[in-house]
C-alpha cells in the first residue's frame, strides 16, 4: 500500500483534475481503518465543492484560485511522498498526523481536524505566496484575491458541516467512547479563524525575504506550532 501511496503522492498535478484524481486514488488504496483516508475523503469533498464553484460563483481572479488549489494541494501530496521516501521527512506538523494513522483509540473527525491543521495552518501561506508570485501580484489584506480567497469560506461551511455528521464515529466504524469531548474538539475549531491566520501568514512570509534567513526560521515556527496543536487534536479519544 506505501508504494501505492507513494507512486500516486510521486505524479505531477497540473490542474485541478489531476488533484481531484490523485486524492480519488488515494481514497480507494486507502482502508477504512487508516485515519488518513478521513482527511483525503474529507479534502477530496472539499476540492469539488470549490472546483464546482468557479463556475457557479463571481470571482475576481478565479484563474488565481484555481492555481491555489493546485499549489495547496501540492503541498500535501508532497508530504506524502516525503513520508516514504528515505531520507526525507516532511514537515513535523504532517509527521504528526502519519505516525497516527493507525490509532484506533482516536474519531475519524480528529484524523480530519489534523490534516486541516496541518494544510492550513502550515501550508496554506506557502501556496498563497508561491500562487502570488506565479500571478504577479501582492498578497495584500482587501486585494481581489483575498477577497476570493475569503469568499471560499461560503464554500467550505455548508461542506465541512456536512462532513462532520459522517466523520463522527471511531476510526474501525464504532460508536465514540466520549462523544462530548469530541464534539467540544470540533466546536473550538473555526475554519475561518485558521485561514484568515494563514492569509496574514503568507503577508507575513512574502515580506520575510527582506531579512536573510527570516522566511525559513518564520516556517519553522509555523510548523513547530501546527505539530503542538496537532497532537492535541489527535490525543485519544478512546481506550
Amino acid at each position: 500500500m506505501d508504494n501505492q501511496l507513494l507512486a500516486i503522492a510521486s505524479t505531477p498535478v497540473n490542474s485541478v483534475a489531476d488533484v481531484i484524481a490523485a486524492f480519488e486514488a488515494i481514497d480507494g488504496v486507502l482502508p477504512a481503518t487508516d485515519g488518513l483516508k478521513w482527511f483525503n475523503w474529507l479534502y477530496l469533498t472539499v476540492t469539488r465543492a470549490v472546483d464546482s464553484s468557479v463556475t457557479t460563483k463571481t470571482w475576481n481572479n478565479p484563474a488565481w484560485l484555481t492555481q491555489l488549489d493546485v499549489a495547496f494541494a501540492r503541498l500535501y501530496l508532497g508530504a506524502l511522498r516525503q513520508s516514504f521516501t528515505p531520507g526525507a521527512s516532511p514537515p513535523k506538523c504532517w509527521t504528526v498526523l502519519f505516525d497516527a494513522r493507525n490509532d484506533a483509540r482516536l474519531a475519524r473527525i480528529q484524523f480530519a481536524l489534523a490534516g486541516i491543521n496541518a494544510h492550513i495552518d502550515h501550508d496554506l501561506s506557502i501556496a498563497v505566496v508561491e500562487t502570488c508570485r506565479q500571478f504577479g501580484v501582492v498578497p495584500s489584506h482587501l486585494s481581489p484575491e483575498y477577497r476570493d480567497y475569503t469568499q471560499v469560506n461560503d464554500v467550505l461551511d455548508p461542506v465541512i458541516d456536512e462532513a462532520k455528521a459522517q466523520l463522527l464515529t471511531g476510526l474501525l466504524g464504532d460508536n465514540l467512547p466520549s462523544v462530548n469531548l469530541v464534539e467540544n474538539l470540533v466546536a473550538t475549531f473555526g475554519l475561518r479563524s485558521v485561514r484568515e491566520a494563514a492569509w496574514t501568514n503568507s503577508e507575513v512570509l512574502w515580506h520575510a525575504d527582506e531579512i536573510p534567513g527570516l522566511g525559513d526560521r518564520f516556517l519553522d515556527g509555523l510548523d513547530d506550532a501546527a505539530a503542538l496543536a496537532g497532537r492535541g487534536l489527535l490525543a485519544p479519544v478512546g481506550v
